[in-house]
């Protein structure tokens, strides 16, 4: 008996000691949220006071994504008909102007089809002729109707047949209309659509190439814009018209102006909605497919805040001193938002109405209240 009252004593004892412990560090806890200054110590802070404002803080929204230019802006260049490269002078990464050859062609086919509209136009003379002579023979009843619809449908097939090569002819870039028996030739220039950039080239001297076959790509750099992402809680703060400052990581002090021209209209599974930003310069060192920085600065409504000096951060949380008195402060924990232009907004404005907030000497402040702790 007196051994289980031994026991009960000394699990009370323990018990006991544990209580105080606990309450001597909720205490202590408490107790090192103030910090308590003397004189002396208080003329070697240099303090300044500031209460709650109300500010407009302009929202800095921090994006990122990648260059690509319009569809209409790359260009695959082919051949409307196949044949052997028989020169080009291209290098990827080279400048050229709209109308410059990039390749010439050659093969025995542009010679065959050249030779086909010249005798089709020779052949709808004669028959456009008998057409009119048959017409005017059956009007006059000297004709049976059988000859004069069978010149006529002769007349119309060499008409069909000469519109018909004149286009195949402009395809690859011959003018019917200088066509002659003087100067047939056997190779045709592609030229450049627009003035661009060699992006990649596919061919060689004597390589022969189908229709199908992709000669070299050209970029057009006049219109790049930036795909970037914004996630759901900012979409609210982006509009079409809005100034985008666009930056490279290696550069970030090189800055491009851009304007937003597009917002999706569909979430991705990471629940962001892909926003199109188009530069308003043109700098030959931005390549698509580069990764890029953007700022939207978005004006907010006016918010209570704070100067970012007061605000000081430990341990992953953000807090300022109340002045209670001339010696004695308070640290209180706060809620910081957005920032801009030297303050801060605070969400928690609620708990610091009408308090006096140590502003310059808010940090010092901070490390004398943990000196203190440890001692």
């Amino acid at each position: 008996m007196k051994n289980i009252i031994i026991i009960l004593a000394f699990f009370t004892l323990i018990s006991c000691g544990e209580k105080e412990k606990l309450a001597e560090e909720i205490v202590l806890e408490e107790v090192n949220n103030s910090l308590k200054l003397t004189d002396e110590e208080l003329k070697t802070f240099d303090l300044s006071t500031v209460v709650l404002q109300e500010r407009t803080i302009t929202k800095n929204l921090k994006l990122n994504g990648e260059l690509n230019v319009p569809p209409q802006n790359l260009v695959s260049i082919s051949s409307a008909l196949g044949g052997y490269v028989k020169s080009t002078k291209l290098l990827p990464g080279m400048f050229v102007r709209k109308g410059e050859v990039l390749a010439v062609i050659e093969d025995n086919q542009f010679i065959q089809l050249q030779q086909d509209y010249l005798t089709t136009k020779t052949q709808l003379v004669n028959a456009e002729a008998e057409y009119h002579r048959q017409k005017d023979l059956n009007l006059n009843k000297a004709s049976s109707d059988k000859v004069y619809l069978q010149a006529e449908a002769d007349y119309k097939t060499l008409l069909i047949s000469k519109s018909s090569l004149e286009q195949k002819l402009k395809l690859i870039t011959i003018d019917p209309n200088k066509v002659s028996v003087a100067n047939i030739r056997e190779s045709i220039s592609i030229y450049a659509p627009f003035n661009g950039y060699v992006s990649d080239i596919f061919v060689n001297i004597g390589k022969y190439i189908s229709p199908n076959d992709v000669l070299l790509e050209l970029i057009n750099l006049s219109d790049l814009y930036l795909k970037l992402k914004v996630f759901e809680q900012d979409l609210d703060a982006i509009e079409i018209g809005q100034s985008v400052t666009v930056y490279t990581n290696s550069k970030p002090d090189k800055k491009y102006e851009a304007e937003l021209i597009q917002i999706g209209k569909s979430f991705s599974a990471d629940r962001a909605v892909a926003v199109y930003a188009k530069l308003k310069e043109v700098d030959p060192k931005l390549i698509p497919g580069m990764y890029m920085n953007a700022e939207i600065t978005v004006p907010e409504n006016k918010t209570k805040a704070l100067p970012e000096e007061s605000v000081v951060s430990f341990e992953g949380k953000d807090y300022v001193f109340e002045i209670l008195d001339s010696n004695t402060f308070e640290m209180i924990e706060v809620q910081v938002g957005n920032s801009g232009n030297g303050w801060l907004e605070i969400k928690n404005a609620a708990t610091l109405q009408d308090k006096k907030i140590a502003e310059r000497g808010a940090y010092a402040l901070l490390m004398a209240l943990k000196n203190k702790g440890e001692e």
